[in-house]
């Protein structure tokens, strides 16, 4: 079989590597054209350029760089065409990955794209190109497929691949024991994101509920685990004037959620991570005041944090921005402490089972009836 695919970024090189292993175990052989990492080169792929080309961010960064990305764009589409692969797949990086599958589309050659864009929350405008782009979407959480069936567009829930990576995490005694953790308190997890801004709009608020929470609670243990040496250095100038029962930790965000009894997060991904470790949490994000005004009025969904997302409704606490607060993040981890959290993980129990896991069998089993086209 001739696949073609294209993976922008570091993440859906992992998701791709992994579809193409499973792939390569039901014994097909692939001939597998296009770009991708280490991941997808380890599975056969010659990749046409070094993925980090393609990985860029920011509004300046793509600009700087755009003849660049379309004169790679070109190449690519140039290579499968020639190639005419029996299947083409953009693998995430929607901006990048979306014209070219529109291109070979338009050529004859079926294409999909696996990780939707978030038409969920903003630019819904999108589902036009993308019912002009892609034979089928292939969606990782399962309300996203509604949004595209309801405008025309064949789509399919294929899992989310952290419900097979979390399962393979050890017990919790034996994760506390090995990052030095107390045995005999209970760890509240205190994420406050892993980008710069995060940090410094998060932790100083964080820390301050972290106060009035360990004098309400003396048998309470925080642990923070820095996303990176930067961010590890940015929470410990935080930290050092006070007096808390506190663990920083570099990395091991996985692992430090995976042994605590609660969390209080920094909405993103994380999010939904903590709800497949069945880990209670309270949810904050706060920015500048104009970026704030402005994403407010961008946002089309009522919910951040991807749980309450997933449910429809708030099933974990936001405070965002100005009800990111003291006393408001102090209040609703006491809560959580205290037997809310509980009914929280009841309702992760329910929403895991409705996005499942097999990420990378699903993946194939929605691919290969467009292949069956040809």
């Amino acid at each position: 079989m001739r696949l073609g695919l294209c993976a922008g970024e570091a993440s859906g090189d992992l998701l791709a590597g992994a579809m193409l292993r499973a792939w390569r175990q039901r014994g097909t052989s692939l001939d597998i054209t296009g770009i991708g990492g280490d991941q997808m080169q380890a599975a056969g792929l010659e990749s046409l350029c070094a993925v980090d080309r393609l990985a860029v961010m920011g509004l300046v960064e793509p600009l700087k760089r755009l003849p660049e990305l379309l004169g790679i764009r070109r190449r690519l589409i140039a290579q499968q065409q020639r190639v005419a692969p029996d299947l083409f797949v953009g693998v995430d990086s929607p901006d990048f990955n979306l014209p070219v599958e529109r291109r070979l589309r338009a050529s004859g050659i079926p294409t999909a794209h696996l990780v939707s864009p978030s038409v969920w929350a903003w630019r819904r405008g999108r589902l036009r190109g993308i019912r002009e782009s892609v034979d089928r979407m292939l969606c990782l959480l399962p309300f996203e497929v509604d949004i595209y069936q309801e405008a025309g567009i064949d789509a399919v829930c294929v899992g989310h691949p952290l419900v097979d990576e979390l399962q393979q995490l050890p017990a919790a005694d034996e994760l506390r024991a090995a990052m030095g953790l107390p045995s005999n308190k209970t760890l509240l997890a205190v994420l406050p994101g892993s980008r710069e801004g995060e940090v410094r709009h998060l932790m100083p608020v964080f820390t301050d509920a972290m106060h009035l929470l360990q004098a309400r609670h003396t048998d309470l243990h925080f642990v923070i685990p820095a996303a990176n040496a930067e961010r590890y250095q940015q929470i410990k100038s935080v930290l050092q004037s006070t007096a808390l029962s506190v663990s920083l930790i570099l990395g091991q965000g996985r692992e430090v959620m995976r042994c605590s009894d609660a969390i209080m997060i920094a909405s993103g991904t994380a999010t939904l991570e903590a709800m497949l470790l069945r880990k209670p949490m309270v949810i904050s994000y706060r920015m500048a005041s104009l970026s704030w005004a402005i994403l407010s009025r961008l946002v089309k969904t009522p919910y951040v944090g991807l749980p309450n997302v997933l449910a429809g409704e708030e099933v974990v606490p936001e405070r965002l921005q100005h009800h990111a607060t003291t006393s408001q993040l102090a209040d609703a981890v006491s809560r959580l402490l205290e037997g809310d959290g509980d009914r929280q993980v009841r309702r992760f129990d329910e929403l895991t089972g409705l996005i499942g896991g097999n990420f990378a069998e699903r993946s194939i089993d929605a691919l290969l009836p467009l292949v069956k086209r040809r």
